[in-house]
């Protein structure tokens, strides 16, 4: 075979041959498969199981209103501060994706792509069946930690009130704010599940990664949000009608759109398209002179 023809470096034994192709990144329809073998397994479990899943995960959460609370009120005032208080953020989402329970921005992608692979109304029903009991396992589990956060004495004033601002810092945008920055928060969310199969060794550090960028953008997140606004309704200083009109509305709809309907939809496309492309035939990839063989 002339290796000068086809650009490989030539003399490398089979073995080495071998170890290149290891080595080689997985290509995007492997990603696809999946990411989309996992969401058939999620739509495949029993409502008590989802449900269970998605309350711990609520629950676990609270992990990131907590951290971010504590190092607001023990860091100095000013906006490089903040910068490194916004780590806090990451702590709820290491926590429930590194435990494996449900959350429902991360089912927006994974079990959306097996329905786009096989749009049937069995599909569509299992994946509502889906999001129902994950998003309100999730938001019972963020609502119940706020209430214990807020009642029971717990943390000092001043870490009290630096939950406080965190809510209130949510509550100056208007529905369409919450809206567009939850497509955005949606969005961010799926590329991270895109990219962990991938790059499984450095999982940890992608979530950390994606997680910060949505802290310091002040991005909208259902199932955080719901836990920093709620904070706010125990507290007598929002009423319910504004959590759920105002904030936890617009955000699901900024977070599904962003979440299924673009980064879904896109990714799912070019996997299609690839799928579509003329394949080269198989005669061309086999030498037809016996002696390169033996080569």
């Amino acid at each position: 075979m002339d290796t000068k023809k086809d650009g490989k470096t030539p003399d490398l034994s089979p073995k080495e041959q071998h170890e290149v192709e290891k080595n080689q990144p997985p290509r995007a329809a492997v990603l696809h498969e999946i990411i989309r073998t996992q969401g058939d397994q999620e739509l495949e479990r029993s409502v008590a199981a989802l449900w269970w899943s998605a309350l711990a995960a609520g629950l676990t959460m609270g992990l990131s209103l907590m951290a971010m609370g504590l190092l607001n009120s023990r860091l100095p005032d000013g906006e490089g501060f903040k910068v490194i208080a916004s780590f806090g953020y990451c702590a709820g989402f290491l926590a429930v994706i590194l435990a494996r329970q449900q959350l429902f921005t991360e089912n927006t992608l994974t079990a959306v792509l097996p329905i786009m692979s096989k749009p049937t109304l069995g599909n569509f029903g299992r994946l509502l069946r889906l999001w129902g009991v994950v998003l309100v396992g999730n938001l019972c589990g963020t609502l119940l930690v706020a209430y214990v956060m807020l009642e029971l004495p717990i943390f000092d004033s001043k870490t009290d009130v630096a939950f406080l601002d965190i809510g209130r810092k949510i509550m100056e945008n208007d529905p369409s704010k919450m809206f567009a920055k939850g497509i955005v928060s949606g969005w961010m969310i799926a590329t991270m599940v895109w990219m962990i199969p991938s790059m499984e060794s450095a999982k940890m550090w992608i979530i950390i990664l994606i997680t910060y960028l949505m802290a310091l953008g002040d991005f909208t997140h259902i199932v955080v949000g719901s836990l920093e606004v709620s904070y706010l309704v125990f507290a007598g200083e929002l009423p319910w009608s504004d959590f759920w009109l105002v904030f936890a509305g617009p955000t699901l709809a900024g977070n599904i759109v962003g979440g299924s309907f673009i980064f879904a939809l896109i990714s799912h496309a070019q996997i299609r398209s690839e799928s579509g492309a003329p394949k080269e035939p198989a005669d061309r990839k086999q030498t037809s002179d016996p002696q390169d063989v033996k080569k």
